[in-house]
């Protein structure tokens, strides 16, 4: 029987994937002032907008994330990302049949429901962590996967800036007919490229093979990790694991408050510092494609020293950042403060799904869901209580409302050192066995 690609290629595809369904997290962030002019938001609505994609991107994670301890993840991908092109077309024909200026709160509601069908390729992370996961070997689990989510993150940061430039030629309609043109030629480059890892291309050839002779095929080949049951089995399993859960809040955090900022930090410089939209969209950008690339090393630097030592050192220099933005009255200091949060929410981020193998290596899909999924949603909780902080305190709201990051890092550390507590204590079981 011969198979088709390697763990490079798998991960290239994956990759693409994701780079092409994440961008989905740009929807409203860039342009939410643009919205806002026509149809006069309170700041809590902004948020809810502007969040909203998160929402579908984040709980969609569960069910399609587990699905790939059955599938391989080729099927699950492809299908979010289609759902993805189906609301962003739905935007298109709303802006071109009513156009930008005839824009007003009755056509809110129809906003939020295209933001939770755009959020679905949002939801292609953790089907491609699951993907990737079983194509590597588990020492190479940090590398990998930070490469894959790494590149896959910079999609938000290259559209927060390229949104407000296409806006100033194209308006808004042309605009997302260019995404929509994006989104379509994505989906074709990932379905012709992407195959699944060996496990699951002898499963799926073979009604005659069973599961165990497919392993050893598999392993023949170099797979190393391999699914134990379907879906729901695969969360079931990662539920029962206690160190899912520290994981999915630390997670929440990082990732979640990547989504999160990644929306809001344009209104941020915006409102707070009174800048335009491009240099707005330009500092988002420096944000999110740091905060991305930093995942790279970050898995590298976890797969030398560890997932939880990385993740302590992560959450230690975002809450250094997040003081900063939150006492921040001067540009420099705010400046400065972004840059550490965006080291520190990335290199959490690889630390975090350097581990998720570590402990669940039967069900990764499963795992990748749960965390993936729950911890996303901060991307969805976030914005609007940042909102609320505006609502209730007016411009100082914008620096305040980053006393959530604060609170949030101390709970991390707090896992992360329950974390550590527990693998010292197995570490000397073993020792004195």
């Amino acid at each position: 029987m011969k198979l088709k690609g390697t763990p490079n290629k798998g991960l290239t595809g994956a990759t693409l994937g994701f780079f092409i369904g994440f961008a989905a997290v740009s929807l409203f962030g860039p342009t939410a002032k643009v919205f806002d002019q026509y149809m006069q938001m309170s700041n809590l609505q902004l948020g809810l907008l502007v969040a909203m994609a998160q929402l579908s991107g984040s709980l969609l994670r569960i069910p399609f994330g587990a699905w790939v301890d059955s599938t391989g993840g080729k099927k699950p991908f492809t299908i979010l990302l289609l759902l993805s092109a189906i609301g962003m077309a739905g935007l298109a024909l709303l802006l071109y049949t009513t156009g930008q200026e005839n824009l007003n709160m009755a056509h809110y509601p129809l906003l939020l429901i295209l933001a939770l069908f755009i959020g679905s390729g949002v939801a292609t992370f953790s089907v491609g962590i699951g993907q990737v996961s079983y194509w590597f070997p588990q020492k190479k689990q940090g590398w990998a996967l930070g490469a894959y989510a790494g590149f896959g993150n910079i999609a938000p940061g290259l559209f927060a800036l390229l949104i407000p430039l296409l806006i100033g030629t194209l308006m808004l309609t042309g605009t997302y007919l260019v995404w929509l043109l994006f989104l379509i030629v994505g989906i074709i480059l990932y379905v012709s490229i992407t195959p699944n890892a060996f496990y699951f291309q002898i499963i799926k050839r073979s009604q005659e093979i069973s599961g165990e002779e497919a392993r050893k095929i598999a392993k023949i080949n170099g797979q190393e990790i391999f699914p134990s049951g379907g879906a729901w089995s695969g969360l079931k399993k990662a539920a029962r694991i206690w160190q899912t859960w520290p994981l999915v809040l630390l997670y929440f955090t990082t990732f979640g408050g990547f989504l999160a900022l990644t929306v809001w930090f344009p209104t941020y410089w915006q409102e707070y510092f009174g800048k335009d939209l491009q240099t707005a969209g330009a500092l988002t950008m420096l944000f999110s494609v740091l905060a991305s690339v930093i995942r790279v090393p970050g898995g590298i630097f976890s797969d030398r020293i560890g997932g939880i030592k990385t993740i302590f050192i992560a959450i230690s220099i975002l809450l250094l950042g997040a003081g900063m933005l939150t006492f921040s009255a001067d540009m420099i200091t705010a400046l400065i403060g972004l840059i550490l949060v965006a080291i520190g929410m990335g290199v959490n981020n690889a630390g975090v799904f350097k581990l998720v193998p570590h402990y669940v290596k039967e069900a990764v899909g499963g795992a990748a869901g749960i965390v993936g999924g729950l911890g996303a949603f901060g991307g969805f909780v976030i914005p609007p209580l940042m909102g609320l902080f505006v609502d209730l305190q007016g411009v100082k709201g914008y620096s305040n409302g980053f006393i959530i990051f604060i609170v949030l890092a101390v709970f991390s550390l707090i896992c992360s050192g329950i974390l550590r507590k527990n693998e010292m204590k197995v570490f000397k079981t073993k020792i004195n066995y």
